[in-house]
């Protein structure tokens, strides 16, 4: 077979790959408000939870809860577009993208710390990439692990912004990073009851 026939076969498995949910990401999961259901129906995201709890010491819950509130779980997320006139898209709102919706410059700092070949839109390497970025807030801003709540408003707000409490301005941003820290609880107590924690 030819190199290009080789190569050729291979972009259309590819495209036919992640056009069934079979890519990188694939689907969400069905049921996001049980932790449980989640795991049971995405084994290897608990692994890789697990793996970035093990690294970073960030617990599994506060990584759920996070990944709730920015993605849905959705591996290939990305901001709505900004539109002109109503009609013309003029670009989207912010360079997030992937489970953990980290920006653009933040990920490349991610990736210069060691991780050259990582992808958002890889539930481990989102996950991974949660976890440095917690660490460093834990270590720079005193935020314990478990406090889903703070963790949400330094990654939302970024270190410095958060050190200067810009989030008080931001009354539907407070909402937000309670409903976070209450999921993370939630998902907690899933979790135990199913014998996954």
């Amino acid at each position: 077979m030819s190199r290009r026939l080789r190569t050729i076969l291979s972009m259309v498995a590819l495209a036919t790959l992640n056009a069934c949910g079979g890519g990188p990401s694939g689907p969400p999961p069905d049921n996001l408000d049980n932790a449980c259901a989640i795991v049971a129906q995405k084994p290897h995201y608990l692994r890789a939870f697990r793996a970035t709890e093990r690294r970073w010491g960030v617990p599994v819950p506060v990584q759920m809860a996070t990944i709730y509130q920015e993605s849905k779980f959705d591996g290939e997320a990305r901001t709505p577009f900004r539109w002109t006139l109503g009609i013309i898209p003029m670009g989207r709102q912010s360079s997030a993208y992937g489970y953990s919706q980290a920006l653009d410059g933040t990920w490349d700092e991610y990736v210069k710390d060691g991780n050259r070949a990582a992808r958002r839109n890889d539930i481990r390497d989102a996950t991974d990439f949660m976890g440095w970025y917690m660490a460093q807030s834990n270590q720079r801003l005193g935020i314990p692990m478990h406090d889903a709540r703070n963790h949400y408003l330094a990654y939302h707000e970024g270190r410095t912004g958060y050190s200067r409490g810009s989030y008080n301005a931001k009354p539907w941003l407070l909402r937000v990073s309670g409903e976070v820290g209450q999921r993370a609880i939630v998902y907690d107590q899933q979790l135990r009851a199913c014998g996954r924690r």
